[in-house]
């Protein structure tokens, strides 16, 4: 399930609930916002890579834009459903606004 939210700062915050919650140590992690990233946070990856959702790719660019922060050991532990939450909203946060307003059948 994803909440999404916009702040006044024009960063883009968005909710994951995930379906299986991640076991971190003694903790369990239910769900994490991820925040649109910054040209810079992508580096080390390919914008292709990241919108076919790209394991290896997501690996990177996950730990910079997850509250609280995923580490690659903790995205290997995720449930492929949840993964691929993540990798959905990374991608839809890459897509320029006319892309997204083509797709619309409202417009």
């Amino acid at each position: 399930m994803t909440d999404k939210t916009t702040l006044t700062s024009s960063i883009s915050l968005r909710t994951i609930t995930f379906d299986f919650p991640l076991k971190v140590g003694n903790a369990t992690i239910e769900s994490v916002q991820v925040r649109k990233p910054a040209s810079g946070e992508l580096r080390g990856t390919t914008i292709m890579a990241l919108s076919q959702i790209d394991y290896t790719a997501l690996e990177t660019v996950l730990p910079r834009i997850t509250t609280p922060q995923l580490t690659k050991h903790d995205i290997g532990q995720l449930d492929p459903a949840d993964f691929m939450q993540l990798g959905g909203e990374v991608m839809d946060f890459l897509l320029p606004k006319s892309a997204k307003d083509a797709g619309s059948p409202t417009t």
